[in-house]
């Protein structure tokens, strides 16, 4: 539990110092945020999805519940005026359009809210089917957004 504080903390103090910061730190603190979250999707998509004999609970609820860290560390604070061009680590990818579609954009960012924390809470029950029926509403809901402001590599 120390730890999952500790991690939120530590990425919501990232988000609100980013927001006061430059173009190019707000896009480097997002990609960061989201590589995390990718690192995390993959532990569980590894073990509960492509090699379920590796399944392993306190794994997989790590990693759940750094997700939900990630969903719940205001991300959106990251996404300033103008971060839509620039560079982070690399270029960024969002969308200009984002900021036309703050409405539906809000719904995408609340979906991937809501099925994290499930994630997270299904994930501490250790019921492989439970866990994989959520871990695919969290990909649905990163696909959604990616869909409405993420350019395509």
């Amino acid at each position: 539990m120390k730890k999952k504080l500790t991690l939120a903390i530590l990425v919501a103090a990232s988000a609100n110092a980013a927001v006061a910061g430059p173009i190019e730190e707000q896009i480097r603190f997002r990609q960061s945020a989201y590589s995390f979250a990718a690192w995390n999707i993959s532990k569980i998509k590894s073990q509960v999805v492509d090699h379920p004999e590796t399944f392993n609970k306190d794994s997989v609820a790590a990693a759940a519940n750094a997700i939900a860290a990630v969903a719940n560390s205001g991300l959106g604070a990251l996404y300033g005026e103008g971060t839509d061009k620039g560079v982070g680590w690399k270029e960024t990818r969002l969308k200009p359009e984002f900021f036309q579609k703050k409405e539906e954009v809000t719904v995408a960012a609340n979906t991937f809210n809501v099925a994290a924390n499930e994630l997270a809470k299904v994930a501490a029950t250790g019921d492989v089917s439970a866990i994989k029926t959520q871990f695919g509403k969290v990909g649905e809901s990163c696909k959604s957004c990616h869909d409405l402001i993420r350019i395509k590599e």
